[in-house]
């Protein structure tokens, strides 16, 4: 997942952004209103973590902007205050959440994960396909409660498609939210490719079934009926 976080506290920018690396999320930071304004116009994100109280900008504004640029993003508003006005104009803007802070960076793990779940359709964090199960917390597969071998980047990549089953997804997308970057020198390389090969082969281990379809020219898609 690609994480944008606007905070003009420059220590509680940096403490987010580590605690969230380290649960395996790709994050852009913007200490100002500008700065997130440009990320957000050029990069698409699956989150949006923002302090409303921003220097040089209305963080309710750049709601409104995002909207318009990275329409599946999800919003988090976190900020010092507490008016129930603030709070009530976020969301009818289209903020999914809100925290106050101080704040636990644990409980801003589980607001992520419970819109996350909501965001793709699902009631668990736990997710079935066939006699597989992807756990999305402790992140890791299972056949028939045996733990299957991934590393950390085919991991990410089949919990990305496996979230976003029955959708075409092309290799920009998978580049951009899976490695957080896409460099215009590996448009051409294989290693898409290669990570799904690995993770189809690992996968077959256990069931002979082709979850992950290839849709020629464009990516691929994982589907479930």
């Amino acid at each position: 997942m690609r994480v944008l976080i606007v905070e003009d506290e420059k220590g509680l920018a940096a403490e987010i952004k580590e605690f969230l690396v380290k649960e395996e999320f790709n994050c852009d930071l913007a200490l100002t209103g500008k700065e997130a304004s440009d990320l957000i116009a050029i990069n698409p994100y699956d989150f949006i973590l923002l302090d409303i109280g921003l220097p040089d900008y209305n963080g309710l504004d750049l709601i409104k902007e995002a909207k318009r640029s990275n329409s599946e993003a999800y919003f988090i508003v976190i900020t010092a205050r507490g008016e129930l006005e603030d709070k009530i104009k976020g969301f009818d803007l289209g903020a999914d959440d809100y925290l106050a802070k101080p704040f636990s960076l644990l409980e801003l793990l589980s607001r992520i994960q419970a819109i996350t779940r909501r965001k793709f359709g699902h009631q668990s964090s736990i997710i079935q396909f066939g006699n597989f199960a992807l756990d999305t917390i402790k992140k890791h597969l299972e056949f028939d409660n045996k733990a299957i071998d991934l590393t950390k980047k085919e991991y990410k990549l089949l919990s990305y498609l496996v979230l976003n089953k029955n959708r075409v997804l092309d290799r920009l997308q998978l580049t951009e939210h899976i490695w957080g970057e896409f460099y215009e020198d590996d448009y051409d390389s294989n290693y898409i490719d290669v990570h799904i090969k690995n993770i189809r082969k690992k996968l077959s281990e256990f069931d002979e079934t082709n979850w992950i379809k290839t849709v020629r020219g464009i990516g691929y898609k994982f589907e479930i009926e």
